[in-house]
């Protein structure tokens, strides 16, 4: 094993502890019950997913720019420990108001790691000549998240049976300052740039793994707040290639990401008991579970397979909804299984094509992105729900992907990523 290679690993290795720590919140199944235990209503509740979303959104871009001119590990290490706060204010003081703040802290801790993560990530691979592992590398580390999420699910009844809110808002506090101490490990290597960087150059067509391959001139300098901020926005603006990249990962993620809030609502739909409601959660997060370990074969899709990878997924989600038999939630488990994929290709797609130093910059862009399309998808939910019930709104937002795979087919240039090249194509 080479230096470079056992470094990769040891990037890698660290990706997934902390990639898994930051998810084992115990309160993530129960966080609902505790609202509503406390005597908020449904629309308070769904007033506080918005002030998730709308915090998170308006500190997206200004947290990637910071990620950029200061330190990205840094705000890694402080992601985690935002959460933490919010956690521990829910358990210590259960109130609306509570409940609000420590959303706009989660929201924080959201935006601080959304675009750091994927630069740091991206740029010590680079550094290593291992771009072409991005995607694979992003894609266990989101499975790792998910086994957070799935030990969280089973450890969180045992633990509140046993201690209540309060023990389950202590082990969350506990993963979040855990989180927070793996993040440091993480290597960042930046070099300090007084001025812009020159125009970025794109790596040779048939450069090798050994030649740095997607790690472009720029990427390690560290440019001022505004500086970085300024370069993101224009590298959006001016790179059409980027721009699309950065919308194909907003829409893909967004509407699966808002509708998996929901599915406790669609599985008591089927006409299970309330103690059978988290057994059919758990399919759907083994279905993302598998997305993301699907990522080497995905990365073998062409644009008009990634297509079908959408359109197929939004089929899944429309059938496994409009049954009411809780077999449908097999479908459902494999249309959530599709997504994650077709995110994690999605993410390393935006990666490659960007070319300047503000790589958390654009990536945040992405995520305030996302979140502004995810509070969308938040207000058509609860329009077509209240109106036509839960398996009808699963099933009008499943569209969306019908469309964006319709519009990947029609555009020959879009692309996605082939395995070991790092590229994008064909």
């Amino acid at each position: 094993m080479t230096l470079d290679s056992a470094r990769v690993r040891r990037l890698a290795a660290t990706l997934y502890a902390y990639a898994f720590l930051a998810d084992l919140v115990l309160l993530y199944p129960v966080y609902a019950l505790l609202f509503s235990d406390t005597g908020l209503s449904v629309w308070q509740i769904s007033s506080l997913f918005v002030i998730w979303s709308a915090g998170s959104t308006l500190l997206e871009v200004p947290s990637g720019a910071w990620a950029d001119a200061v330190s990205r590990r840094l705000l890694l290490c402080l992601a985690p420990l935002a959460g933490a706060a919010a956690f521990a204010l829910w358990v210590l003081a259960p109130s609306y108001w509570a409940f609000a703040v420590g959303f706009l802290l989660w929201g924080a801790g959201g935006a601080l790691a959304s675009g750091s993560l994927e630069a740091l990530v991206y740029s010590e691979l680079a550094r290593l000549g291992a771009a072409h592992r991005y995607a694979r590398t992003m894609g266990r580390a989101r499975t790792a998240e998910t086994v957070g999420v799935l030990v969280a699910t089973v450890l969180a009844g045992p633990v509140l049976a046993a201690g209540g809110y309060p023990a389950v808002g202590a082990a969350s506090v506990l993963a979040g300052i855990l989180a927070a101490l793996v993040a440091t490990r993480f290597p960042e290597h930046r070099t300090t740039a007084p001025a812009l960087p020159a125009a970025p150059v794109l790596p040779a067509e048939g450069a090798g793994e050994g030649e740095g391959e997607g790690y472009e001139k720029g990427e390690g300098d560290d440019l001022g707040w505004w500086a970085s901020l300024r370069a993101g926005l224009t590298e959006v603006r001016a790179d059409p290639a980027v721009r699309t990249a950065v919308l194909l990962l907003a829409v893909v993620t967004a509407v699966w990401g808002a509708l998996d809030e929901y599915t406790p609502l669609l599985a008591a739909g089927t006409g299970v008991t309330r103690e059978t409601v988290p057994m059919l959660l758990l399919l759907v997060w083994l279905g993302v579970t598998a997305g993301g370990l699907l990522t080497p074969l995905g990365e073998r899709l062409n644009s008009r397979g990634y297509a079908v990878l959408l359109a197929g997924s939004g089929v899944a989600l429309a059938g496994g909804a409009l049954s009411t038999d809780p077999a449908g939630f097999v479908l459902v488990a494999i249309a959530f299984c599709g997504f994650q994929l077709a995110t994690v290709l999605a993410d390393a797609r935006l990666q490659d094509r960007i070319t300047g130093a503000s790589r958390a910059t654009v990536t945040s862009l992405a995520g305030t992105a996302t979140d502004v399309a995810t509070i969308g998808v938040y207000g058509a939910y609860a329009l077509v729900a209240a109106g036509a019930g839960n398996g009808v709104a699963f099933a009008v937002l499943s569209v969306p992907y019908l469309i964006v795979a319709l519009a990947v087919t029609v555009r020959r240039t879009a692309r996605v990523p082939v395995a070991g090249r790092g590229k994008i194509g064909p």
